[in-house]
């Protein structure tokens, strides 16, 4: 029996295309005038302390800001990269500038799941407050209360077992009795080696039935 399911966001809920073509380049358009503006907000400026903790260089304001340029266009998975990408959607979402993309078939099934009894929680690379701007804008509008819990990178990275017993200890559920969605085999793999259930989505691929984890089209082929 599934209690709980944690869910990934890019290719799972929602299209690498919004995540790639929308939100990662209005962060790289807009980064240096929101950290030369922003720089003495208490959040921001714990961020770019981190970034000068992580590159162990005392950074000046352009520097900082040319090393986020550079882990955007790498599709670094660094927390304060996150973050501040986080920060920064947000005035995109409030002013209109775009919706968080989330597809029909996972709206319905994460809804009825829900309705279920089903726990439902978030685990992406993005921060948690990315996460939530994202849900709470999205194409169905606010989504949020859907969710029993959200996860990113604090709790370690995606492709590390660790991570998913973390999260395993957070939800305080029997591993066996937690489904992962993804789109990426090597996350799968962590979560599957922690002991969770898995399906790997295959949204714009061909199902391979003998693949080391179920594969699925879409939310409505998940039998739980």
């Amino acid at each position: 029996m599934i209690a709980a399911i944690v869910t990934d966001i890019e290719g799972t809920t929602s299209s690498l295309s919004f995540v790639k073509e929308v939100l990662f380049p209005y962060a790289r358009k807009h980064m240096a005038d929101f950290i030369a503006q922003q720089q003495q907000d208490a959040a921001v400026k714990q961020q770019l302390d981190e970034v000068k903790k992580i590159t162990g260089k005392a950074l000046s304001i352009s520097e900082i800001t040319a090393r986020l340029h550079k882990w955007i266009d790498q599709d670094k998975k660094v927390t304060p990269l996150k973050a501040l990408q986080g920060l920064l959607w947000e005035k995109g979402y409030r002013d209109g500038d775009f919706k968080g993309h989330v597809y029909q078939d996972a709206y319905d099934q994460m809804t009825q799941w829900q309705k279920d009894g089903i726990k439902l929680y978030v685990y992406s690379s993005g921060s948690v407050y990315a996460q939530k701007l994202l849900f709470r804008y999205s194409d169905f509008g606010d989504m949020t209360a859907l969710f029993a819990g959200y996860f990113d990178t604090t709790c370690g990275h995606k492709q590390e077992t660790q991570s998913y017993l973390n999260i395993i200890g957070e939800i305080k559920q029997p591993a066996g009795q937690i489904l992962f969605l993804s789109d990426i085999e090597e996350e799968l793999n962590a979560a599957q080696q922690a002991g969770m259930k898995t399906r790997w989505l295959v949204r714009d691929a061909e199902v391979d039935t003998i693949a080391l984890h179920q594969q699925v089209k879409d939310f409505n082929e998940i039998k739980l």
